[in-house]
């Protein structure tokens, strides 16, 4: 099964999708756009991308890629964070990494290296590779990509110790399934009126249908117009689901209802 993910090789999102498909299966982009388009043109049979940190939130791209492309989400991959501080050695003047490691790294960068510039760059694999090539420079990284050069200064430097990100392992929209414990919806209401929001999640409360997450990003059609990204726990199999679904594309009957598919989720324990 070939797929694709953020690379360079090493990245988090690598061992997430070494949970779906062999390395020598997998090949790599730079940035989550291009991963939704490689597999909605059929260009890969799968693809994986990260959508959620439990410390940083949303990843806005991601978010952004489901909504613009038609894919369908056949599997959520959680796996654990464990950042580590990759080096040459202890003496260093800038600390590179993904935008989220920085931040889900914040404090203790804050209180160790307080001069030290922060760098973002496309991936933490990105980052462990300007450290192995340059001495000024640190990568925040899975302590497993130290060897070749650099070293693990410190592990474990994430904020919290719970850090999970969730991954979405997407494939072309033929293949959305009905069948599985959670769901993902795009919903574009293309409206504004007070009381929009409570009247898209009746629907829901109504069926006892537990929400897992809800949230909006600009449409880019206009200042304050919205598109919802609705995650809850039913398969799309069943009636209930079915039934609400029904109420939203009601109320979203001048914009539209994306259904992005059901999907179990697998824990990646490393």
């Amino acid at each position: 099964m070939a797929a694709v993910t953020l690379g360079p090789e090493g990245t988090y999102s690598h061992r997430a999708a070494s949970a779906i498909a062999d390395d020598d299966e997998i090949d790599f982009r730079q940035s989550v756009t291009t991963i939704v388009d490689a597999v909605a043109s059929g260009e890969y049979d799968r693809g994986v991308i990260p959508i959620e940190n439990s410390i940083e939130g949303s990843v806005t791209e991601s978010l952004d890629a489901v909504a613009d492309y038609d894919v369908a989400v056949v599997r959520e991959i959680v796996t654990p964070i464990r950042h580590a501080l990759l080096a040459q050695g202890p003496t260093f003047d800038t600390v590179a990494s993904h935008s989220q490691a920085l931040a889900q790294c914040r404090t203790y960068l804050e209180r160790e290296y307080p001069a030290a510039t922060l760098e973002a760059v496309a991936s933490t694999a990105q980052g462990v590779e300007f450290a192995r090539d340059d001495p000024s420079v640190a990568g925040i990284g899975h302590p497993a990509n130290a060897g070749d050069g650099i070293e693990v200064l410190a592990e474990d430097i994430q904020d919290q110790d719970s850090n999970a990100t969730r991954f979405f392992a997407l494939a072309p929209a033929e293949q959305r399934s009905n069948g599985g414990g959670k769901t993902s919806l795009v919903v574009y209401p293309n409206a504004n009126y007070p009381g929009l929001l409570l009247e898209l999640l009746e629907p829901f409360a109504d069926r006892d249908i537990n929400l897992t997450r809800v949230e909006s990003r600009p449409s880019g059609q206009r200042l304050g117009d919205y598109v919802f990204h609705v995650d809850f726990e039913a398969g799309l199999y069943e009636t209930r689901t079915s039934d609400a679904i029904a109420d939203l594309e009601a109320l979203a009957d001048n914009g539209w209802v994306r259904r992005l598919g059901s999907y179990d989720t697998e824990h990646v324990v490393e």
